[in-house]
């Protein structure tokens, strides 16, 4: 599985792993974002899907065990470190990341492509530093990969 965006003047990127944050990101005060769902089902068909999380509300589990992905509980402590070393054992160069936090910011350099969503909790100005690409919500993070021209338009140069 895998997706491949050329992007003029800038790269081709073979995605295989979709890495996203939990709370913040796909999910606001511990429950699943509306249409996320739908989401993941369609991006799971061409990318594996992993979840992240230290489970901050202790309700991840049930709210993606429909949801054909893999979730990684990290430790409270130094997720950041935690969050890029689970990309890096992935393979920076076929990962895309998502992520509003600031324990995500590593994550978002380090993958081909880092995508900052700033909703409800928003976002902390070094992960937006750190990402390629900044949405205003999750579902338009995630129709990137979907309708890869919006990508195509946002990054070529």
């Amino acid at each position: 599985m895998m997706i491949e965006i050329d992007i003029p003047g800038n790269k081709i990127l073979q995605l295989e792993h979709l890495v996203l944050d939990y709370n913040g990101t796909i999910a606001f005060d511990g429950a699943l974002i509306d249409g996320v769902k739908e989401c993941l089902a369609e991006l799971s068909q061409m990318l594996t899907v992993h979840v992240i999380t230290a489970d901050t509300f202790g309700s991840v589990k049930k709210a993606i065990e429909d949801i054909d992905c893999k979730l990684a509980v990290i430790p409270l402590d130094r997720q950041d470190v935690a969050k890029l070393e689970y990309v890096k054992n992935l393979g920076c160069e076929q990962t895309v990341s998502m992520g509003n936090g600031k324990n995500d910011r590593l994550m978002l350099k380090a993958s081909v492509l880092g995508v900052a969503v700033i909703q409800g909790e928003g976002a902390a100005f070094e992960t937006l530093a750190s990402a390629d690409v900044v949405c205003t919500d999750i579902g338009s993070a995630l129709s990137l990969l979907t309708n890869p021209l919006r990508l195509i338009a946002t990054l070529r140069s």
